[in-house]
């Protein structure tokens, strides 16, 4: 089973970690879309700590991953599961609901996230200290 997944990926950490090991193991292949800066400053209102190259590089890195690809729209979510022929496309619980139209075309799934972690909220922490 093809598995898709899409995410900022800023401020790598742990629950990032868990749900890229969790959606792995719901099938044999996993591709990632990575948010483009453009998109993650539409939709975050900034750019990310690390570049879209750093943290596309980050992510090809991971053992579960196997492919990477830039998302360059929120919009795009059903011709990127189309273009790389995915079963399922993983989501964080925090999305619940709002891919469900997606049900059409692959099975749509929210895992839970990893209880106190939050790249914001480290963002957050690491300004203060400034």
């Amino acid at each position: 089973m093809r598995i898709i997944t899409f995410g900022t990926f800023d401020v790598f950490h742990v629950g990032h970690v868990n749900i890229l090991d969790r959606a792995k193991a719901l099938g044999h292949y996993l591709i990632v879309g990575v948010s483009s800066d453009a998109l993650n400053m539409s939709k975050k209102g900034r750019n990310p700590i690390y570049s879209q190259q750093d943290r596309i590089h980050i992510i090809s890195s991971l053992r579960s991953v196997d492919e990477v690809f830039v998302e360059e729209s929120l919009e795009l979510k059903e011709q990127y599961i189309l273009e790389h022929k995915a079963d399922m496309l993983i989501m964080g619980d925090d999305w619940k609901g709002k891919f469900d139209h997606l049900k059409n075309i692959c099975d749509v799934v929210y895992l839970p996230r990893t209880p106190s972690i939050s790249t914001t909220a480290t963002i957050e922490i690491v300004q203060g200290l400034s």
